[in-house]
């Protein structure tokens, strides 16, 4: 699917505001609500609006400690990393995984209430994991940016 000029508008409008109505989106994308619901449901369909969501403040869920790990495994083979990925997957304080090409495997981003929280989980939960041999913390002391929007390209 080609994305026009009102698609990409439509994506970054509700990205940022996703429980704008229909009749509210479609004045600012200058259509009518059928036309741009339309819109909506195919950009849906063709997966690329994969759902709505409401940004959740970390601090009042007690989730503002946040610490990256960097992981080394024992072992690569493809067995061993679909355990690991499966394993990470159970454990709701690992906000992101991501499998990385240099001195480490794995980089994790970790949310917890604390310090002492984080020790539990790394110590209980991810040192545990199978196959990892090695991590490497490191906390973050401010968070200069930390978007979930992805950039919408320009097409002509």
């Amino acid at each position: 699917m080609k994305l026009d000029s009102i698609d990409q508008k439509i994506l970054r409008i509700l990205q940022t505001q996703g429980r704008l109505s229909i009749v509210e989106l479609a004045s600012q994308v200058n259509l009518t609500k059928t036309p741009c619901t339309q819109r909506v449901r195919r950009l849906e369909q063709s997966g690329y609006i994969q759902g709505y969501h409401a940004a959740l403040s970390p601090e009042k869920l007690d989730a503002a400690c946040v610490m990256i790990v960097m992981v080394v495994m024992d072992k690569t083979s493809d067995d061993a990393l679909d355990r690991f990925n499966d394993a990470i997957r159970q454990i709701p304080e690992v906000q992101g995984c991501y499998m990385v090409a240099g001195n480490f495997d794995y980089m994790l981003k970790i949310r917890t209430k604390d310090i002492s929280t984080y020790r539990t989980v790394l110590g209980d939960r991810i040192s545990q994991l199978p196959n990892v041999h090695q991590t490497h913390s490191f906390i973050v002391m401010e968070l200069v940016k930390d978007e979930m929007s992805i950039p919408v390209p320009f097409y002509s």
